[in-house]
């Protein structure tokens, strides 16, 4: 399988099959093109309990898979809002744990599971909801970034706080609480909302620049209501 990602603003990644039997699979809905030779089936990918879990998720009960017939047919998955589609080899980088609605595609060696956080705290809080998902296994998968990706890799013990919509995902290495802002007056005129994502090191943290729940929430106020 060979891969690129083609678009600035609104960007896709397209794949080309080298062999017959070569396959991708995403969330229903996720594919934009594809040619001749490629064969859809759609399940809920690895039973029904984990497509249950995908909805708790973010994401849909059941998933496409889209396998080549054919050497050199290609397909395209492309992303949803204006940003950055980012390419994950877990084969270097390890298991990720996702906010929902990251995950694009992947080859079928990589495993998407729903992950309970164990503060519940951090699940009726958190913005995000009290399942993420954790992306493992082997093999290539793509993740959708809103706005511009921003990367850091926290020490030991450091801690970086975030506006939750703005986590795409870190290292399993990384913890993941919620902590509240302090101060009544910054709760109110603050504009931040009464919680922050806490992520303590060490381990690498993938951040976006465009909070689209916030931002589809200034859009929905400023159309008229009858």
């Amino acid at each position: 399988m060979q891969y690129r990602v083609i678009g600035n603003t609104m960007p896709a990644v397209e794949v080309l099959f080298d062999q017959p039997g070569e396959s991708m699979y995403t969330q229903s809905g996720g594919m934009a093109w594809m040619s001749e030779g490629i064969e859809m089936n759609t399940n809920t990918q690895g039973g029904l309990l984990k497509g249950v879990g995908r909805m708790f998720a973010g994401e849909s009960m059941f998933m496409a898979n889209y396998t080549a017939q054919k050497a050199g047919a290609t397909i395209a998955f492309a992303s949803t809002v204006a940003g950055e589609i980012l390419p994950v080899n877990l084969n270097e980088a390890g298991a990720l744990v996702c906010q929902k609605g990251a995950f694009l595609c992947a080859e079928p060696g990589v495993k998407l599971d729903v992950k309970f956080n164990k503060k519940i705290s951090s699940g009726l809080f958190g913005g995000e909801g009290f399942i993420l998902q954790e992306i493992s296994g082997q093999g290539m998968a793509f993740l959708e970034i809103d706005g511009d990706k921003v990367i850091k890799e926290l020490g030991a013990g450091e801690v970086l706080k975030v506006d939750t919509g703005n986590v795409v995902a870190f290292e399993k290495s990384v913890r993941y609480e919620v902590e509240t802002v302090k101060g009544l007056k910054n709760i109110v005129l603050g504009g931040e909302g009464l919680f922050l994502t806490k992520l303590i090191g060490p381990g690498k943290v993938i951040l976006q620049t465009q909070n689209f729940a916030e931002f589809a929430g200034r859009i929905a106020r400023m159309i008229p209501s009858k």
